[in-house]
C-alpha cells in the first residue's frame, strides 16, 4: 500500500446537477483525501479537463489519485491506460472507491486490467449489434439513415421565399447553409418548370 498523500478528483458533465459534484466531494473527503481537484466538463472533451491535468501534475511518488467511480476519470479504456501510465511513471497509484480497486496492490492492478478488457469487449459487441441492426434494416428496406437537416426544412425555405425573404436571411433564420437554401429554391423552380411543361403538353 502507498503511504503518500491521497489526491481526490471529481467530475460531472456540463449537463449534470451540482449535487453530483458535492456528493463526490463528500465521498473523497470521507476517504481521507488531502487535496481535491474538481471540475464540471464533458467526458469526451479531454482537452478541457484542466483540473485533471493539474491533479496529474501535482501528484508525487507514493501519492494516490482517488476517484469515486471509473467513469468520473476516464472516457475510454485508452484514456484510462494513458492516465495509469502517467501515475505509474510518477510512482503513484489509482484508487476507485465504488470498485474497491487500488493499483498500489497487485490485486488492484490485475482487477483494473481485467475491467479494461471487459469494457473494450462490451463496446465491440455493442458496435457489432448496431452494424447488424442497420444491415437487417437495409435488407428489409426500412433503413433510411438520417434525414438531412436542410431537406427537412424545404417547406419553411419555400414559405419564407414566397414572403420575400432573401436567401441569406432564410439561411440565418432556419440555421442552415446558404448553399442549401439556394439548392432547395433551384430544385423547386425546376419542379415547377417540369410541372408546367407537362400541363402544357397535356
Amino acid at each position: 500500500m502507498t503511504t503518500g498523500a491521497l489526491i481526490g478528483y471529481a467530475r460531472t458533465s456540463t449537463l449534470d446537477q451540482k449535487a453530483g459534484l458535492e456528493g463526490q466531494e463528500r465521498d473523497l473527503r470521507a476517504a481521507g483525501c488531502d487535496r481535491l481537484f474538481i471540475e464540471q466538463v464533458s467526458s469526451v472533451d479531454v482537452k478541457a479537463r484542466e483540473e485533471l491535468a493539474e491533479a496529474l501534475a501535482f501528484i508525487r511518488t507514493g501519492d494516490t489519485l482517488v476517484v469515486t467511480k471509473l467513469d468520473r476519470l476516464a472516457r475510454s479504456v485508452a484514456h484510462l491506460l494513458e492516465i495509469l501510465e502517467v501515475l505509474t511513471g510518477k510512482g503513484a497509484a489509482l484508487r476507485i472507491l465504488n470498485m474497491g480497486i487500488d493499483t498500489s496492490t497487485p490485486t488492484g492492478k490485475l482487477m483494473l486490467t481485467v475491467l479494461g478488457g471487459v469494457a473494450e469487449f462490451e463496446r465491440e459487441i455493442m458496435l457489432e449489434r448496431q452494424r447488424e441492426g442497420i444491415a437487417k434494416a437495409k435488407a428489409a428496406g426500412k433503413y433510411k439513415g438520417r434525414k438531412p437537416t436542410a431537406r427537412a426544412k424545404t417547406e419553411d425555405v419555400l414559405r419564407l421565399h414566397r414572403e420575400g425573404v432573401g436567401g441569406t436571411e432564410i439561411a440565418k433564420r432556419l440555421k442552415i447553409g446558404r448553399a442549401s437554401v439556394y439548392r432547395i429554391l433551384s430544385e423547386s423552380a425546376d419542379d415547377a418548370k417540369d410541372g408546367g411543361g407537362k400541363e402544357a403538353a397535356a
